[in-house]
């Protein structure tokens, strides 16, 4: 794993998010994952994806900073869309949101082991009902 690049590879699993190619996750997850800290799966990720983008079509996700020590990877993200279905509580109204994304990452082997995110929905209700 010498020349394993660990920002190279969030940056290629960014970009696989965005083009929602979730079928590819398998070349960023292992199998089995904690997940939010609780055990999990590369299929109950998947899910959770397509859960966001069944309520929020175009969801984008954006790296604002990202930090990295060793195998742990720590990111602030830019997330936007415009919410078709509810989603982290809020009703669709039309509205676009830009929130906030915190997402902490322990890589093994080359994929992800541990992934845990919170993302600011307290700020994207009050865009969207403002």
């Amino acid at each position: 794993m010498s020349d394993f690049n660990i920002r190279d590879f969030y940056n290629r699993y960014i970009e696989a998010l965005n083009a929602h190619q979730f079928d590819r996750m398998d070349e960023f997850v292992h199998d089995d994952i904690v997940m939010h800290s609780e055990p999990s799966t590369r299929a109950d990720l998947v899910a959770q994806l397509h859960s966001i983008t069944d309520a929020v079509p175009d969801f984008h996700w954006e790296t604002l900073e990202i930090a990295i020590n060793g195998d742990t990877l720590a990111v602030r993200l830019r997330n936007t869309g415009t919410p078709a279905k509810e989603w982290l509580g809020a009703a669709p109204t039309g509205k676009a949101f830009e929130i906030v994304e915190y997402a902490i990452y322990r890589v093994r082997d080359g994929k992800f082991l541990h992934m845990s995110a919170i993302h600011d929905a307290e700020t994207m209700q009050k865009q969207l009902a403002g």
